[in-house]
Parts: C-alpha cells; sequence; structure tokens
C-alpha cells in the first residue's frame, strides 16, 4: 500500500463550508473493500499517537485565554477523534466546527478502489485566524500524513 501523500484538492467541496479560503488535501492507498469512510475515520483519528495528544493540549492550553474553544468543548454531538460530525456516509464524513477565529470542516472520503482522502477546508475570519492556520500548519502537514498511514498499519 501507499504512504500517505499531499493530493489534489477534490472539485466540489464549496458547499461543505461555503466561502473557504484554505484547503489541502492528503490520500492514501488502502486494501479495497477494507474501510468505508466511517470505518476510516475511526481508524485514522480515534487513537491519535501521543505526541499529537501533546500538541493539542499545548493548543487547548495556549488559546483558552483567548477564548477559542477546545477539542473538549465542542458540545455533546456525535465525534470522531476530537471532531464533532457533521455528516457521515460510507462514501464521506464531515468533521469540525465554527469558532471565532476560524470554521474549518475535514472531510474523509473513501471510494471503491480503496482510496482515502482527508481534505480540510477553513474559512478564517480575522487576523487571528489567519495567524492561527499559518502556526499551525507545519504541524497539520505532519499530523494528517501520520494519521492516514494509520489506515495500513
Amino acid at each position: 500500500m501507499d504512504k500517505p501523500a499531499p493530493c489534489p484538492v477534490p472539485e466540489g467541496l464549496e458547499p461543505l463550508l461555503p466561502g473557504h479560503d484554505f484547503a489541502d488535501s492528503f490520500s492514501v492507498a488502502v486494501q479495497p473493500g477494507r474501510y468505508d469512510a466511517v470505518s476510516a475515520a475511526h481508524k485514522a483519528l480515534d487513537q491519535a499517537p501521543g505526541w499529537v495528544e501533546a500538541l493539542l493540549g499545548v493548543r487547548n492550553r495556549l488559546m483558552a485565554p483567548l477564548g477559542l474553544r477546545g477539542t473538549d468543548e465542542v458540545g455533546p454531538e456525535p465525534r470522531i477523534g476530537w471532531f464533532p460530525v457533521v455528516s457521515a456516509s460510507p462514501e464521506r464524513v464531515v468533521l469540525g466546527f465554527d469558532d471565532k477565529h476560524l470554521d474549518f470542516r475535514i472531510v474523509i472520503d473513501h471510494d471503491v478502489a480503496g482510496v482515502v482522502r482527508a481534505t480540510t477546508l477553513v474559512r478564517r475570519h480575522n487576523l487571528g485566524g489567519k495567524l492561527y492556520l499559518a502556526t499551525i500548519m507545519p504541524f497539520h502537514k505532519a499530523i494528517v500524513p501520520r494519521m492516514l498511514a494509520a489506515l495500513n498499519a
């Protein structure tokens, strides 16, 4: 199976986060029939490595004084990993929430050929959202492929 790698952002995602101003996408080939989108999302996101959990803990502590929601403060809705489920089907799971600095969606797509794609969409509201995204981007580019790699572990 392939290693996760950056790939083109799929077309037609605008309705999932209208007006988004950032998008990236990573994909990995998995054994066909092994997952659907929901089970792939759970496998990739439910058991984060310790270093990812530690980074999120730091993020939550740093952002709390700024009034930004932590990954543990997003409400009672169903979750996959730390993220609230916006919608779910065997082909696509949409996760995410809106906050005062930015709104985001994580879109997990699965196709019958065995390709799983994780696309991140972000709509930044203000300078804080722009600074936040710029700060986390190096971590994002390391975390997403690592989480997708779990699908072939």
